[in-house]
């Protein structure tokens, strides 16, 4: 099979929403679209039903209107929201511009493409409806990308999803899916968006459970076994920042760490700081470990490495990351490369690696939830009285 598979990748990973670069004066013609939805149609649908059908808007008459119920539905929101967040480094900043532009925009599109399947969601789950042709417009998009138009996925106007209906004669029992400007882009070049590497988002065998290699089967200490942790908190990456990075706080990297200290009280935190984590339990006593800053970036990532900066016994981060009406926090860890008292228990029981290692990051999971959740607790209420003092 003669297929380009860099070409094909190329596609994939480029294939961006497109409004602000939608080439307002260029015409579409029928036949690229024809040929684009041909290809979308070679999508997968459940129970193999051939249910799709797909409405080319290009009559201006109606693409006033249309613009003019999604205007009504959710322009005029964005264009609101767009100018209040402008100049603020908002995270949806550079979205609610675009979005804005597109709803200013919109009835001079050259073309509007509104997929819909025939059926109605009844919360079944039955095959034949959103499982058939969300990767059917997906497929539409990319065949569009590699022939230079670009798209934009919109479902604002499914809020006056009844008005559309009348005004193309959409019969009931037809679901409308999305709406799908279309136009050539101003240039053909666009970039990779911003995304988490596989192996940090990707489990093997279990929720939040990751490998830096392999992994093997069985499982080794090599293969950098991980875990991470995740919570929406309503609040701002600096709200949340002063927890992550206080060491005595979150330098919780064993059962119940009892604080760290920086090593030069007078030490500002950055890159290469060095700290000393303390602990005293029941099954290791009284220890301390050396740990130095491996990542710090203001109001968003703080990350340590224990025992030995370039071989380090384990590796741990916090990534505070904006999103629509919250902050996203992760704590992530990563055992090894270098050795730890992990490594001492492998070497005493080494037919007993892969279970000591799910052991160990299951109690890390656990441990690392608590701190996760304790930060959300602490924030939120944090911010709720700031808001009643503000009142």
């Amino acid at each position: 099979m003669d297929i380009d598979v860099a070409s094909v990748d190329k596609a994939l990973s480029t294939t961006r929403v497109v409004r602000r670069r939608l080439d307002l004066e260029r015409p579409v013609d029928h036949q690229i679209l024809l040929d684009c939805i041909d290809i979308a149609e070679q999508a997968p649908s459940g129970g193999n039903q051939g249910s799709r059908r797909w409405i080319i808007v290009k009559d201006q008459a109606l693409k006033d209107r249309l613009a003019e119920l999604y205007m009504d539905a959710a322009g005029q929101w964005m264009i609101q929201t767009s100018d209040r967040i402008a100049g603020t480094g908002h995270p949806q900043e550079k979205v609610m511009k675009s979005a804005a532009y597109l709803a200013e925009h919109l009835a001079e599109v050259p073309a509007i493409v509104i997929p819909t399947i025939i059926g109605v969601h009844d919360g079944s789950g039955r095959p034949g409806l959103f499982d058939s042709i969300i990767q059917s417009v997906w497929s539409f998009s990319v065949a569009l990308r590699a022939r230079g138009l670009g798209s934009a996925w919109t479902t604002a106007n499914l809020s006056r999803q009844d008005e559309i209906a009348e005004l193309l004669g959409i019969p009931d029992g037809m679901t409308q899916i999305a709406m799908v400007p279309v136009g050539w882009t101003k240039g053909t070049e666009f970039k990779k968006a911003s995304r988490y590497p596989a192996r940090q988002i990707t489990y093997f065998d279990g929720f939040a459970r990751t490998w830096q290699s392999g992994p093997s089967s069985p499982e080794r200490h090599a293969d950098g076994p991980g875990a991470v942790v995740e919570v929406d908190i309503k609040a701002k990456p600096q709200d949340i920042w002063p927890y992550i990075s206080d060491i005595e706080f979150s330098a919780q990297f064993s059962e119940e760490a009892t604080g760290a200290r920086w090593v030069d009280e007078s030490q500002q935190p950055g890159i290469g700081s060095h700290f000393v984590g303390s602990n005293s339990n029941s099954y290791m006593g009284d220890w301390e470990v050396d740990c130095f800053v491996s990542h710090f970036q203001q109001d968003h990532e703080f990350g340590w490495v224990t025992t030995d900066r370039e071989h380090p016994g384990a590796q741990w981060r916090f990534e505070a990351t904006g999103i629509a009406g919250a902050t996203r926090l992760r704590y992530s860890v990563v055992i090894g490369p270098g050795p730890s008292g992990l490594t001492r228990a492998i070497q005493e029981m080494p037919e007993k690696e892969p279970r000591i290692l799910s052991r160990r990051i299951s109690q890390l999971m656990s441990n690392m939830t608590e701190v996760v959740h304790g930060i959300k607790t602490s924030v939120e209420n944090d911010v709720a009285t700031r808001s009643r003092d503000s009142d």
